[in-house]
């Protein structure tokens, strides 16, 4: 079984700041790092780190060549990015506040000029039961759902930025819709909504498709037909919260293809989340399989009995 991740290439200017900067100020930044970053990018390495065999397509400008060594030395096969000569690749200005919070501000570049050509040779090398791991960072994303779909493909999505023509997309036929508090109140217009009625308006929105509502410090919650789960977070000290999301969603995407149960895999994802957010930049800060589990080890031997909002069925 393989993973494709159809997703976006960025290059991470991080600034930190005190606080983030409001309409007319000029704000001094105390720091400036540039990191590999983008969804797809950030998913693909999360992946490989969480175990998985993972193919990344994309595209990227002449400038963006030391993403594809980035995803190389994580072990993501590539050969399916394109270098596009006239363009310049996505990038992301990141404001990083004292707090380990952040706002990003994105420019697709490369990323918004994938052409449904592209996605067709792709695809020729996937089969039914493959991964293919889309987020919103892209062109061609409905696209992509459709002809995974018509493959038989397993598709996991982010549905990350809310854009208006995301309403449009094929939603009913992703098995996995992996998203958090803000994403889900934009996608079920339930702005302000409490964690279980957006859980809730998920469910009956997608009703074939499996739930995944992360709710940053306080967690994650399980949804699909009457099987519910809540994973707590583990404790950490953030620095810095930029690929939190994408850190969850790949050791969790992982561990569903290795078929853990829903409480494992719910907690590997959990605290791959909860190492990332201690260190600084997007990809850099994503642990390996084998430091979660080591990270892990302690908390399972505390734990003899199942939280009482999570169980122990598989997927």
């Amino acid at each position: 079984m393989k993973a494709l991740c159809f997703g976006s290439l960025n290059m991470d200017y991080t600034y930190r700041v005190a606080h983030f900067v409001s309409k007319g100020e000029t704000l001094a930044a105390d720091a400036l790092n540039v990191f590999c970053g983008g969804k797809g990018l950030n998913q693909s390495i999360a992946l490989a780190r969480a175990g998985a065999a993972v193919y990344h397509a994309g595209a990227i400008g002449p400038d963006g060549q030391f993403l594809i060594r980035q995803l190389r030395e994580a072990g993501v096969h590539t050969q399916d990015i394109q270098v596009l000569e006239q363009a310049r690749t996505g990038h992301a200005v990141i404001q990083n506040d004292a707090q380990g919070d952040n706002c990003i501000l994105l420019f697709g570049g490369a990323n918004r000029m994938i052409r449904k050509e592209h996605v067709d040779q792709v695809l020729e090398h996937f089969q039914a039961g493959d991964f293919l791991v889309l987020q919103n960072e892209i062109s061609q994303t409905a696209y992509l759902i459709q002809r995974g779909h018509e493959k038989g493909m397993k598709i996991a999505l982010t549905p990350a930025p809310v854009t208006p023509d995301l309403a449009g997309f094929p939603l009913g036929e992703v098995d996995y819709l992996l998203l958090n508090r803000v994403e889900a109140a934009e996608l079920t217009a339930q702005r302000g909504a409490s964690d279980d009625v957006l859980a809730q308006a998920l469910a009956d929105r997608f009703p074939q498709t499996v739930i995944v509502l992360t709710l940053g410090e306080k967690g994650a919650v399980y949804r699909h037909g009457s099987s519910r789960f809540f994973q707590p977070a583990f404790p950490a000290k953030a620095v810095d919260t930029t690929a939190a999301g994408d850190t969850f969603a790949g050791f969790w995407i992982g561990a569903v293809m290795r078929g853990l149960s829903v409480a494992d895999a719910l907690r590997l994802a959990a605290m791959a989340a909860a190492i990332s957010v201690t260190r600084p930049g997007a990809s850099p800060s994503i642990p390996t399989l084998a430091e979660v589990q080591a990270r892990l080890d302690p908390f399972s031997a505390n734990c003899n009995e199942p939280h009482p909002r999570t169980g122990h069925e598989r997927f």
